[in-house]
């Protein structure tokens, strides 16, 4: 039986990684036939501050400041709402061209995380753009809630790079742990990966373990009717995935968002960052 995305959860911030979330959505959906939500959270920093600006002054000016103060903080609450709608009615135009019919948006307030609880049972893949409203100013640095996403989200987690480009071959970093072999469980019963390249590639020694892992992976696409290749390489997975990535070329990353170690924290791994951090590609991040 197929497994396919109940929803794509779509996550919108008006930067300029919000156009290329909503084309990868687009093209996920095309591929899954998984219906598209937006979703602009309207966080605590974008609600009014309240600030006694008033100071010690005479009680009739006093009053009427406040009042005046209150009727401001109440225009900056409509002022950021709307922004969220228009951001919402943007990406909507986005998907609606690229030819998806089942659309919903949803403007929430609060925070990312306790919005991405209260609907994750509805969704399939959390996509999200790899940085966020400061993407212009911090290249070197992901976005604030990319990896709070990761680390609360039991769902896939769909990191967008900053441009979308037709995807046919995916790479996928297998390092024999759970989270590994739970992402190529993940792309056997996708349809989404179904005409697709894919390899699986294994970083380190060359070991009977190491071999006999990539064997497994790579028999368990094929009998999904997946054209599956895999390949060992030497090195250090954060230099050898990124220069593999860049020269055969892949179009996407998938990878487990926990590396395999004796030492478990609540943290991605490292290898996992450096990989979002430096891939020109979108990366798909399987807990």
């Amino acid at each position: 039986m197929s497994e396919e995305p109940q929803k794509i959860i779509a996550l919108v911030d008006g930067s300029a990684y919000s156009a290329s979330v909503c084309d990868h959505a687009a093209w996920l959906s095309a591929r899954s036939g998984a219906p598209v939500q937006l979703i602009h959270v309207l966080g605590h920093r974008e609600a009014p501050q309240k600030q006694d600006l008033s100071g010690a002054i005479a009680l009739g000016a006093r009053t009427a400041l406040l009042e005046e103060l209150a009727g401001l903080d109440a225009q900056r609450a409509k002022l950021v709402s709307h922004r969220g709608r228009a951001i919402l009615d943007d990406a909507r135009a986005i998907l609606e061209k690229a030819g998806v019919a089942d659309i919903t948006t949803r403007l929430r307030h609060g925070d990312m995380i306790e919005t991405l609880a209260e609907i994750e049972a509805e969704a399939g893949v959390i996509m999200i753009g790899k940085r966020g409203e400061a993407a212009d100013f911090a290249r070197g640095h992901l976005g604030s809630n990319l990896e709070r996403v990761v680390r609360a989200s039991r769902k896939p987690v769909f990191v967008a790079s900053r441009a979308f480009r037709p995807i046919s071959r995916v790479l996928v970093a297998y390092d024999g742990g759970n989270s590994a072999r739970r992402a190529v469980d993940h792309i056997a019963r996708s349809a989404t990966f179904q005409g697709l390249e894919v390899e699986v590639v294994t970083v380190g020694p060359d070991t009977p373990e190491a071999r006999m892992g990539l064997a497994d992976a790579k028999a368990a696409l094929t009998a999904a009717g997946i054209q599956a290749q895999s390949q060992l390489l030497p090195g250090q997975p954060e230099t050898a995935l990124g220069k593999l990535v860049d020269e055969a070329p892949f179009d996407m990353l998938v990878m487990g968002a926990y590396g395999h170690s004796r030492i478990r924290s609540l943290i991605i791994g490292s290898t996992t960052t450096a990989m979002i951090r430096s891939c020109k590609v979108p990366v798909v991040l399987i807990r």
